[in-house]
């Protein structure tokens, strides 16, 4: 069988789509899988054959978009030239291959299989299906309300995407002698059989969902490429004394606060005798934090697999893989969110019990961020939970599952 995967992204949409590629090569099948040109290493390390994309979603989108008030003209641009590119790119590739597999992300996919009339699995890092029980999870209201329901958010979040996107696709639609489309929501979700890449024991699903839907845990990517002294440092600063450890990091995300948030942090640690080690991400988050001896920068890459079983209390942006991986390895978390679906984890962490409520970066103060850390290493009941919710998700066997449910529709 001939796969093509397509995703783009930062890490935590990448790392699973190396996973699963891997996992579909070790069954006996051809894979190529498309990703961003700031990935390649990762593929040829792992032995992935791949195409690089035109540009990458973090490169694009931060591309002239400086301005603030430029902003939004400039991610509605880019978001059309990537649709344009993805039908110029995909259609030549797919004709080679028996099956499309695409991250969510990718607008044009379900139209492209169309097209080539290829079966095509549309795969998504949380709940990104229309319904009437759970909220968009690429808005910042993770929880229904009487006024604004999650089937009004749904259509209005269906309004704004037309627009962005309809026009595009129904342009490039036209010159391949298709009819248009109407609606982007129903089109891609309704052509496609969606495939949820999360733990059901972590996130939900909604019953009134009257598309095709599947769901089989997260796939974890555990052969990232590490350096072994950068590992045995950071055991050494965790082993040297019973201090409990606070974990922070942005992953590929940016904050104004970021800085002033790790100063607090420093000052809470120190206070309360944890230590305390950063992720810098993208962004070097903390880098200004160096030559404090109860403090740790994770500057070279790591996988979160190693750092987190020797971290006390796991603080996050709130991303689908960060989120996971801190449920897997069993330990309190607390989310700081910043975009799309970062709200919607941090609220899955608050209602399961394994964190306090999410903080957002404007609400944020030191006596609020105190009180929350104090909270997250100390309280009992969050440890319980978290370790519950480890043993769950460590029973899943998510690239698997996916593989299977492939399989199915060959």
């Amino acid at each position: 069988m001939k796969l093509f995967l397509v995703t783009r992204g930062s890490q935590g949409d990448i790392y699973p789509y190396l996973t699963l590629a891997d996992t579909l090569m070790s069954r006996g099948h051809e894979v190529t899988l498309s990703l961003p040109r700031i990935f390649e290493k990762h593929a040829k390390d792992a032995g992935i054959p791949y195409v690089l994309q035109a540009f990458d979603d973090i490169g694009g989108m931060i591309e002239g978009a400086a301005d603030t008030n430029q902003k939004t003209k400039h991610i509605l641009k880019w978001v059309r030239r990537v649709i344009d590119k993805q039908f110029e790119e995909f259609i030549p590739l797919l004709k080679k291959h028996d099956m499309l597999i695409s991250a969510n992300t990718e607008f044009a996919a379900a139209s492209i299989a169309e097209y080539c009339q290829k079966p095509f699995i549309r795969t998504a890092f949380g709940p990104f299906i229309p319904g009437t029980q759970i909220p968009p999870a690429v808005l910042p209201w993770p929880e229904p309300n009487a006024i604004f329901t999650p089937k009004f958010l749904w259509k209005m979040l269906n309004v704004g995407t037309n627009f962005m996107v309809l026009k595009t696709i129904n342009k490039n639609r036209t010159k391949l002698g298709m009819s248009p489309i109407k609606n982007f929501g129903d089109h891609a979700a309704g052509s496609a059989n969606n495939y949820l890449v999360y733990s059901s024991y972590l996130g939900n699903t909604d019953s009134t969902w009257k598309y095709k839907w599947q769901i089989g845990g997260y796939c974890f990517y555990d052969k990232l490429q590490y350096e072994v002294s950068a590992y045995q440092e950071l055991i050494s600063f965790v082993q040297k004394d019973q201090k409990p450890v606070v974990f922070f990091t942005l992953g590929s995300c940016d904050t104004k606060k970021k800085e002033k948030i790790c100063g607090w942090l420093v000052e809470i640690c120190n206070k309360h005798n944890y230590k305390l080690v950063v992720g810098s991400g993208w962004s070097n988050t903390g880098s200004n934090l160096r030559n404090n001896e109860d403090v740790f920068i994770t500057d070279k890459p790591l996988p979160h697999s190693l750092i987190f079983p020797n971290c006390d209390a796991i603080i996050h942006h709130g991303g689908c893989g960060t989120t996971h991986s801190a449920g897997r390895a069993g330990k309190p978390q607390m989310v700081i969110p910043l975009i799309i679906d970062q709200h919607y984890w941090g609220n899955r962490v608050f209602r399961l019990g394994i964190g306090p409520n999410r903080l957002k970066p404007s609400g944020i103060s030191r006596e609020l961020l105190e009180s929350r850390v104090c909270d997250l290493v100390t309280n009992a009941s969050y440890k319980k939970n978290a370790a519950a919710l480890g043993e769950q998700i460590r029973s899943e066997n998510g690239p698997e599952n996916i593989c299977k449910y492939i399989e199915s529709h060959i």
